[in-house]
Order: C-alpha cells, then sequence, then structure tokens
C-alpha cells in the first residue's frame, strides 16, 4: 500500500517563513530597545499593539485577497465609506448594534461590487479595485460634503477605548478575527479553495472548485474586514472622517508580503501577515520615538517590502 503524502513537508515550509518574519521582529525591536530605552516598556508595547489592530484588520482580509491571486487597492476608500455611513446613523440615534451592522453590510456590499465585477465580468482585479478606490472615496466625500461627522455616542466609543484585563479592546476584536480568518484558510474548504485558484485557477476549474464564488467570498470578505477596521477607528477618534483610510492597502499589501503572501498568488499566511504588521507598527513606533521624520519611516518601510519581496523570490524559485 502506497503511503499518503505527507502534509509535514509544506507545513515546514510555512512555519519556517513565518519563524523568519518573527525573527525580523525580534532584530527591529533589540536595535530599538537599544536605541531608546522607552521602547520595551508595557505602555509603548501595548501602544504598538493598539496601533497595529487596524492595518492588522484591513491586513487580514487582504491576505486572503492576495492569496487568491488577486490585489485590493479600494480597502480605504471602503473603509472611509463604511465610517460615515455608520457614523452618520449612530448620530442619528440608530441603536449602536443595528448601526455597526450597517456599517458591516457596506462593506460587505462594497467587496461584492468588486467580487462581481473580477468574477463574473472578467475584469483585472487591479483595474477594478482602482476604479473602486476612486468611486467609493467620491461617495464618501459626496455623502458628507467634505466635512466630518462628530457626535458619536460615549457607548460605541467605550467599545473601541476600553480595555480587558489590560489589553485594549481593538487588539482583542482583531486577535479574535485572526482566529477566525486562520481557521478559514487552513480548516475549511474555503481556505483550500483560496490556495488552489490563487495558484492555478484553471487546474482549479477543472478540479471541481468554484473558481468564481472563492473570488466573491474573498473580496467580500475584505469590504468586511475594511468596514470593521473603520469602526474601530471612529471610535478611537470620536469623529469619522470621508478622507480616512488614505494608503491603507498600500499597508496591508506590505504587511501580507512581509508576512510571506505572495503576491502571484496561492501562497500566504495569516500569523505572517500578523507578524508583518507588527513589524511595520514597531518600526514606525521605534523611529517616532527616536524623532526621526515621516518621509524617513516611509523610506524605511520602503526598504522592508523590497527585501521582503526578494526574499519572497528567492524562497519560491528555490520551491519550484
Amino acid at each position: 500500500m502506497t503511503p499518503s503524502p505527507s502534509p509535514l513537508p509544506l507545513l515546514s515550509r510555512i512555519r519556517f517563513r513565518d519563524a523568519g518574519t518573527l525573527l525580523g521582529l525580534i532584530l527591529i525591536s533589540v536595535v530599538f530597545a537599544s536605541l531608546t530605552p522607552v521602547f520595551l516598556t508595557a505602555p509603548n508595547l501595548v501602544n504598538i499593539l493598539q496601533q497595529s489592530s487596524i492595518n492588522a484588520c484591513i491586513a487580514l482580509g487582504m491576505t486572503l485577497v492576495i492569496i487568491s491571486g488577486g490585489i485590493d487597492l479600494s480597502v480605504g476608500p471602503v473603509a472611509a465609506l463604511s465610517g460615515v455611513l455608520g457614523a452618520a446613523m449612530l448620530v442619528a440615534g440608530v441603536p449602536i448594534p443595528l448601526a455597526v451592522a450597517g456599517a458591516l453590510v457596506v462593506g460587505l456590499f462594497c467587496g461584492f461590487l468588486s467580487g462581481a465585477l473580477i468574477a463574473w465580468g472578467g475584469l483585472q482585479p487591479f483595474i477594478v479595485t482602482l476604479g473602486g478606490l476612486s468611486l467609493f472615496r467620491a461617495l464618501a466625500l459626496i455623502f458628507t460634503g467634505g466635512t466630518p461627522i462628530f457626535g458619536l455616542p460615549d457607548g460605541f466609543r467605550a467599545v473601541t477605548n476600553g480595555s480587558l484585563l489590560g489589553v485594549p479592546n481593538p487588539v482583542i476584536i482583531v486577535a479574535v478575527l485572526a482566529l477566525l480568518a486562520w481557521v478559514i484558510l487552513n480548516k475549511t474548504p474555503l481556505g483550500e479553495y483560496f490556495m488552489a485558484v490563487g495558484g492555478n485557477p484553471e487546474a482549479a476549474r477543472i478540479a471541481g472548485v468554484p473558481v468564481t464564488m472563492t473570488k466573491l467570498a474573498a473580496y467580500m470578505i475584505s469590504g468586511l474586514m475594511a468596514a470593521v477596521a473603520s469602526m474601530i477607528l471612529i471610535g478611537r477618534l470620536g469623529a469619522a472622517e470621508p478622507t480616512l483610510g488614505s494608503l491603507w492597502e498600500l499597508d496591508a499589501i506590505a504587511a501580507a508580503a512581509i508576512g510571506g503572501a505572495s503576491l502571484m498568488g496561492g501562497r500566504g499566511s495569516i500569523i505572517g501577515t500578523l507578524i508583518g504588521c507588527i513589524i511595520l507598527g514597531t518600526l514606525r513606533n521605534g523611529l517616532t520615538l527616536m524623532n526621526v521624520q515621516a518621509f524617513y519611516q516611509l523610506l524605511a518601510t520602503g526598504i522592508i517590502i523590497i527585501v521582503a519581496m526578494l526574499i519572497d523570490k528567492a524562497t519560491s524559485g528555490k520551491q519550484g
């Protein structure tokens, strides 16, 4: 009897890549800890996690899209549109659960529109989501007249500004979402479909994978995650601006790439993406503590992204 192929080689590659990303985080942390004594204090470490939570929320959805062979450049404007519509409902007196649910539905619907054009219309993800970037941002600006929405109820703000056992609620929310995303990707048929469609959509179609619905699901999850991120942010700020979410898509793509997601599709890791988000948050926090100007922070982020891409190219070549 021929033994079935062992999944251990694949698991080893994934764990090795995540371990490499974790090692990068440790090295960056050691450098900053040696340069500024404030870095390793408990309040600052909690602050890094809290600041990273919004990007992590976006990046989780982006990772699933990238694994399925796509890209979503519209997540920032989707968050803005969801945020201002949710804020408008809250200010109008709509019960908090219904207002939040309404904002999440907006994110889902935006993801559905992009996914439908890509999956059913056969359009390129880059072009569709680039158009969505302008469309959803314009809708947010038109709805608000370009002005922020203030006066969010205290009960709503208490959720995103509160903590449990010293851990900020946004970090807990993202941890729960990350666990769900990990289960979807690693323990459900949908996760296998994401990998298959991203690796080879034609082979996946021949094998009976519902390619269209898989792509649609990826973009809807991405839109949902963008809406959740917007709720976290407007709760913290106490206002919803139609310009929120600027460049969020780049940070999310960067975190996924640093975490080992292949921009060619078919490969990615939820754990790696979370570590990638923390790396970006740690980098910005450390440079801020050192009073480094913002444009140097962008330079450092760009260098890290390019290095991550070179590592991905090298490891992909070896695996091929």
